[in-house]
């Protein structure tokens, strides 16, 4: 990224050390409620009904042919990352690669509870490994191209989709600027060997799965998004930083 980019200054008020004491333990009340709030959230998202998975979807995976029950393991959980990676495309996109940056290190702590991980996309599986090899990533990442998971959950459309100005994203309908989306579901398989579909989030809803956004919102510059085009236009892959 060009230098001049991370040239702005702030300036905070400066305090004595115990006024800045003051001053955090108000905001750490604020952020003790957040917390609060958060748990509850999660127990009520953990408390939704699930939909019964009616149909055999078999992905294309590095070992051969997947059906989804195949991408649990040993598991009865699974979340699944809908990267954008369209079948005519040459690489993913930047910001699903931002998020999946993160991926690899969390899968041996999900397992560990019983909860197995896989990255979908419609671009053919060539170009997925090639990607994945590019990127030095080693999650399981299946491609989609040949059934229907990515339109029936809402993160794949159509040109002529795109062009009637309204595809259903987010649960909302309107325009989209891609074929392709961002998002994330849950699924659970029980010991009869049926899977239900239990939680999926899209847009904003995926900011909890980046650890450097979260990160990011605890320095002084927060995301430093506002002046940019749009609020990612300054993720590059992590091999093209150095590229101007």
């Amino acid at each position: 990224m060009p230098q001049s980019q991370h040239q702005n200054q702030l300036q905070n008020p400066v305090v004595p050390h115990d006024k800045w004491i003051a001053a955090r333990k108000l905001l750490l009340a604020k952020e003790k409620a957040f917390t609060q709030a958060r748990d509850e959230l999660s127990r009520e998202r953990q408390a939704l009904p699930w939909v019964k998975i009616e149909k055999d979807y078999v992905f294309q995976g590095r070992d051969g042919q997947a059906a989804l029950s195949d991408l649990f393991g040993s598991a009865n959980q699974l979340i699944v990352a809908h990267f954008m990676f369209g079948p005519d495309w040459e690489e993913g996109c930047p910001s699903c690669t931002f998020w999946a940056d993160g991926y690899d290190p969390m899968v041996v702590h999900l397992a560990a509870r019983d909860v197995a991980f896989a990255s979908v996309s419609r671009a053919p599986l060539d170009k997925l490994e090639a990607y994945k090899a590019r990127m030095g990533w080693s999650f399981n990442w299946v491609s989609s191209l040949s059934n229907d998971f990515n339109e029936d959950f809402a993160v794949s459309f159509t040109e002529a989709e795109l062009a009637s100005g309204s595809v259903e994203y987010n649960y909302k309908s309107g325009p989209f600027p891609s074929t392709e989306a961002p998002g994330l579901s849950v699924f659970y398989k029980d010991n009869a060997g049926d899977i239900f579909h239990t939680y999926s989030c899209y847009a904003r809803g995926l900011d909890m799965m980046n650890t450097a956004y979260h990160l990011l919102d605890l320095v002084p510059k927060g995301r430093d998004e506002a002046e940019l085009p749009f609020t990612m236009a300054w993720v590059r892959r992590h091999d093209s930083y150095d590229e101007t």
